[in-house]
């Protein structure tokens, strides 16, 4: 496929939607790669208040998320930070109007990015996914040590085995970020890779930052063949 469309998606609220989006976002800015980036949270609206460039669709008008396909037409990569208690607004969508015949004709592969956590709701929003897209799009899971290093539910689930051995499914770390460079980050509105140039920042904590990042694109390098477009 030549055209790439990511889902950060996980009904669950606060397992790091947001703040794998805006870094990612970051990263495809460095790579100088051209996309769209989505932001669908009316209330918080952090990619678009960390990435001011990217657009916004407002979720309780349904009308608008033909915003997403169609900025497939115009964009070779689409990344969309989808809000919490979104997940049957998506899997509705896609059924309705069968979305994934229209991204097959537009040679576009979609990508769902669930960040996960410790917690059982987080497990069971990707359970309800893959149930509802099966091996129509592809899957990564994200560990957000952030939250936690234990993911003992997740690991030990049935979800897991079946995303890992039905639907060839991709996972990732995404490593800790101390909690005050998080508040820091979301002082200034910057994600992490702009952070490091900020002189709200002391010298040991840009190189914090530094670290982090680091470790964040190596993740990604490791998944780039399923969250980029074909070639790229």
């Amino acid at each position: 496929m030549q055209k790439q469309i990511n889902l950060v998606l996980n009904g669950k609220g606060g397992v790091g939607k947001s703040f794998f989006a805006t870094n990612f976002v970051q990263y495809l800015k460095d790579q100088q790669m051209p996309h769209v980036a989505i932001d669908t949270d009316n209330e918080n609206s952090t990619l678009k208040r960390f990435h001011p460039d990217a657009r916004f669709v407002n979720l309780a008008n349904l009308r608008e998320l033909d915003e997403l396909v169609a900025a497939v037409e115009s964009a070779r990569l689409v990344v969309v930070d989808c809000r919490a208690a979104s997940t049957n607004v998506f899997l509705n969508y896609f059924a309705e109007l069968t979305v994934f015949d229209v991204l097959n004709s537009m040679g576009a592969a979609l990508t769902v990015v669930s960040p996960v956590n410790h917690d059982l709701d987080s497990v069971e929003q990707i359970r309800i996914i893959a149930k509802a897209f099966n091996n129509r799009c592809r899957y990564l899971v994200v560990k957000n040590h952030g939250l936690t290093e234990h993911f003992t539910i997740y690991d030990t689930s049935k979800t897991r085995k079946r995303l890992l051995n039905e639907l060839a499914a991709k996972e990732m770390i995404m490593p800790k970020l101390h909690d005050w460079l998080v508040a820091l980050l979301h002082q200034v509105n910057l994600p992490v890779g702009q952070g490091i140039q900020h002189q709200k920042f002391s010298l040991m904590d840009r190189q914090r930052l530094k670290n982090w990042q680091r470790q964040f694109y190596e993740q990604i390098n490791t998944v780039r063949q399923i969250v980029l477009p074909g070639d790229a």
